[in-house]
């Protein structure tokens, strides 16, 4: 039993038609192939990674006049770029493995089961807890599934115990992909860096592990803030262990490459103040919508705090247009949450407009703020209130991207979207409030009285949190006119 995965058909992918089949790398660039087709989310967006890093790997555009010239797909070229670099990517066998240890490791032999995050690790299955992760679940895998699942555990390896090492993202980062929408190669060549093509001592594996018992660090080149090894890094030391029938299991020993300062190009940044050290992005549980833009789809406006993925920012500069696809795991420390799939449209602004977008963004979430604080007397509970907060985002999506549209024709929508929030905010609190309210005690009705007031009082500016609000939609406060306002 073998596999290469530069020269064997082993990826499955979802044609334009509709129509299934399985491909080599190399066939990504022939006509159909629209997307990856693994069982699970966090596969199909690992492959993607995986293939834009085997272009970046062999035959990167040099600059944009060099990636404009070869935007249509050239799949014999391809084919033929990528083939030396064969010898790297056996799954199995006596020589260099795929994303895995140089040395036979010896040790305790576990399930290939651990190569998925929300899978139960070994403590959790002992102890009865896998209740939001599960055990059990894939206890041989097909080659082709095991090279997948491998590479999406280095690539997105969250904290494991003593020794064993994060991706060089940490675990679970945010992934931003820039889709033309015309299918897997036009989708896969948007977000190739700029580079030179590398050689197979380019990648980890092909000499011995890095290892960091001693806290050593491994940071990018020299001369640059990543190179091929940021598609393929070695943070965990495995060996995968297989049988006839498939791979039955993985022999894993701590303390793989401990990266240090790398920054991924397909992942956002921000960092604690200016001049301090970058820091990836990652997601957090729960529905991506306009409310995570900032940073992550759309730039702040003169932040020196964070930074979009440098496909978003190349992707920019070529042309622009299309879709973004967010997608990446939500941790508690090694806890799986949640994973984010999300496809949402680039704002596709000039830059002096970008400003606008950021106060509709910044002055929704202060105005989500102001209608859970006066939610206060009518529910009890935080996490009742929160979830109130999250529908008020939901429920103004809709305004939201027609203001957008009017700041792309040169508008400036702030006024509107301020009664867009407004008219929301309150059609939330009365829609809990009224109901029911002459069975209320007379001093809990004072309290949502009183309530209802200051959040009708919040949007037209007046106090703690109706500054917030203008302040965050950059408009004027009204003007003070003694005590009656």
């Amino acid at each position: 039993m073998s596999l290469n995965l530069i020269s064997d058909p082993w990826i499955p992918v979802i044609c334009s038609d509709g129509s299934r089949r399985i491909i080599a790398p190399w066939q990504m660039a022939e006509p159909g192939p629209f997307s990856p087709d693994w069982p699970r989310p966090d596969l199909n967006i690992a492959c993607h990674e995986f293939l834009i890093g085997l272009v970046y790997l062999a035959d990167p555009p040099a600059d944009l006049h060099d990636w404009r010239n070869r935007r249509a797909p050239d799949p014999a070229r391809l084919r033929e770029k990528l083939a030396p670099f064969a010898p790297a990517f056996d799954l199995l066998g006596d020589g260099p493995r795929f994303l895995q240890d140089q040395e036979p490791l010896e040790g305790e032999t576990n399930s290939p089961d651990m190569l998925f995050i929300d899978s139960a690790g070994a403590n959790t299955a002992r102890n009865n807890a896998d209740v939001m992760v599960h055990r059990c679940r894939y206890p041989v895998l097909d080659p082709a599934l095991a090279a997948m699942a491998l590479y999406t555990f280095q690539a997105f390896a969250p904290s494991g115990g003593a020794g064993n090492r994060t991706s060089m993202r940490g675990g679970g980062p945010l992934v931003t992909l820039a889709d033309p929408g015309d299918g897997l190669w036009p989708r896969i060549w948007a977000n190739v860096p700029y580079g030179q093509p590398g050689t197979t001592q380019s990648l980890p594996w092909m000499r011995a592990t890095r290892v960091s018992d001693k806290g050593l660090e491994t940071f990018p080149p020299e001369d640059a803030l990543f190179g091929p090894e940021a598609f393929f890094g070695l943070p965990r030391r495995l060996r995968l262990v297989a049988s006839e029938g498939g791979v039955t299991g993985v022999i894993q020993k701590p303390y793989g490459t401990n990266y240090a300062r790398w920054k991924h190009p397909l992942s956002p940044y921000y960092r604690l103040k200016p001049g301090t050290e970058w820091l990836p992005k990652h997601p957090r549980a729960g529905r991506f919508g306009y409310r995570n833009w900032l940073g992550i789809v759309a730039q702040e406006a003169k932040s020196e705090v964070t930074e979009l993925s440098l496909s978003l920012r190349n992707w920019e500069g070529r042309g622009g247009g299309g879709s973004v696809i967010v997608a990446g795991w939500a941790m508690d420390n090694m806890k799986p949450r949640d994973f984010t799939l999300s496809v949402q449209p680039l704002p596709d602004l000039p830059v002096e407009a970008q400003d606008l977008l950021a106060f509709l963004i910044l002055g929704a979430e202060a105005a989500g703020v102001a209608l859970r604080g006066a939610l206060e007397p009518v529910l009890a509970g935080g996490e009742a209130r929160e979830a109130e907060r999250e529908a008020f985002f939901m429920a103004t999506e809709t305004r939201f991207a027609r203001h957008l549209d009017a700041i792309r024709a040169g508008a400036d929508p702030r006024a509107d979207w301020l009664a867009d929030l407004r008219a929301q905010a309150l059609r939330q609190f009365d829609a809990l409030a009224v109901p029911g309210i002459d069975q209320r005690e007379t001093d809990q009705i004072n309290r949502i009285v009183t309530a209802r007031k200051f959040l009708g009082l919040a949007f037209g500016g007046y106090g703690k949190q109706g500054k917030a609000i203008f302040e965050a939609l950059d408009l004027p406060l009204p003007e003070k006119k003694g005590k009656a306002a």
